[in-house]
């Protein structure tokens, strides 16, 4: 797999469900021999097994939305500990799994996989002109 946009993602973007600068929007290190993505049918965070989610971010900070590209601060997981994490998974939260609604599956990317030792783990998004993703 390669970094893509959940299906049910790109809806709530296009219906306004999803508002990238003004939404709770955080991310999941994910342990993918737990998670067998699935771009097309899973909308939402209880579709991720709890024994999956190796860690979970904080609300993404300093987000923008300049030409379409979602941006934001880098993130620190702090004090990971667990499985090794081949992904990433971005999704807007609402405190209710079966509403959160997913947004970006991220399997390539500079440091990934990563095995936790028990310190913080940075999320540096790509500088690059597409950052976290383009729409």
């Amino acid at each position: 797999m390669a970094n893509a946009l959940y299906d049910h993602g790109r809806e709530g973007f296009l219906d306004g469900s999803i508002d990238w600068d003004t939404d709770d929007i955080r991310c999941i290190l994910v342990d993918t021999d737990d998670y067998t993505v699935n771009l097309a049918t899973h909308d939402n965070l209880d579709d991720i097994p709890a024994g999956a989610r190796v860690a979970t971010s904080g609300a993404l900070s300093s987000k923008t939305v300049a030409a379409g590209v979602a941006d934001a601060g880098d993130v620190t997981f702090s004090t990971v500990s667990g499985d090794q994490s081949e992904a990433l998974v971005i999704y807007k939260h609402t405190g209710t799994e079966s509403t959160s609604r997913l947004i970006a599956y991220i399997d390539t990317a500079t440091g990934l996989p990563v095995t936790p030792s028990g310190g913080d783990i940075i999320i540096q998004w790509d500088s690059g002109a597409n950052k976290i993703f383009k729409l």
